[in-house]
């Protein structure tokens, strides 16, 4: 008898063990956002790491149209993203580049990040909010009317779905899934399913099937269209 309790006692002193350093792994794969902000903000030069806000602005509100704005989009959709502009293996391709041929520019400044950099980062862009003072908007009335059927309806002829059914009919997109377009800029947007279109971008294989069925007019209406959403 007295040895089974020394085997449960043994065994309880064991596991008891296990759940501080089980914490404390938890603890570490959490995304930390005031370092993602230092990072965002101020970079690593020790390490190669450019200054997000640079290029993507204060808190992820860009001021530059065919960069995007970043603040308050999905945490996964970020992180998905920087991985994606990094190969998958030496030598493969970056799953979005600028064209067949060349990398993006993002490339080199995904190259040295760490999988631990970019949870941060992403989590830190997450928790801020677009400026919509400052966000994109529509500007072209000229195609409102087609740019809102194709956000609305898609184009049937064409099995093109509608862009709502993903990205919201407000634009706001879906947590974890989707990223928000509303407020983006029309140029940015554009250029994104022109990319899919041609498979500079390959990282959804749905984005481009659906680009490929849709014309530069098409593209050109629906981008401004969802820019405009509020």
């Amino acid at each position: 008898m007295k040895r089974v309790l020394s085997c449960l006692v043994v065994a309880s002193g064991l596991t008891l063990g296990l759940v501080p350093a089980a914490m404390a792994a938890d603890a570490a794969a959490r995304p930390d956002a005031a370092r993602g902000e230092k990072l965002y903000v101020d970079g690593d030069l020790d390490r190669g790491v450019i200054s997000c806000a640079s290029c993507h602005g204060v808190a992820g509100n860009s001021t530059i149209p065919m960069n995007p704005n970043l603040a308050g989009q999905p945490h996964e959709y970020l992180v998905k993203q920087l991985l994606d502009f990094k190969p998958k293996t030496e030598g493969a391709k970056p799953l979005r580049g600028a064209s067949e041929e060349a990398p993006s520019a993002m490339a080199p400044m995904a190259a040295p990040l760490t999988p631990e950099d970019i949870r941060d980062i992403a989590f830190y862009l997450t928790r801020q909010s677009l400026n919509w003072e400052t966000a994109a908007s529509a500007s072209n009335e000229d195609t409102m009317t087609r740019g809102q059927q194709i956000w609305r309806g898609g184009l049937p002829d064409r099995r093109v779905p509608a862009c709502a059914g993903c990205h919201s009919p407000d634009g706001a997109g879906v947590p974890g899934a989707y990223p928000r377009l509303a407020g983006q800029f029309p140029e940015y947007l554009a250029d994104q399913l022109k990319q899919f279109r041609s498979g500079a971008r390959t990282n959804s294989a749905m984005m481009h099937d659906i680009a490929d069925r849709m014309s530069d007019s098409d593209i050109a209406a629906v981008a401004d269209y969802a820019a405009g959403l509020r």
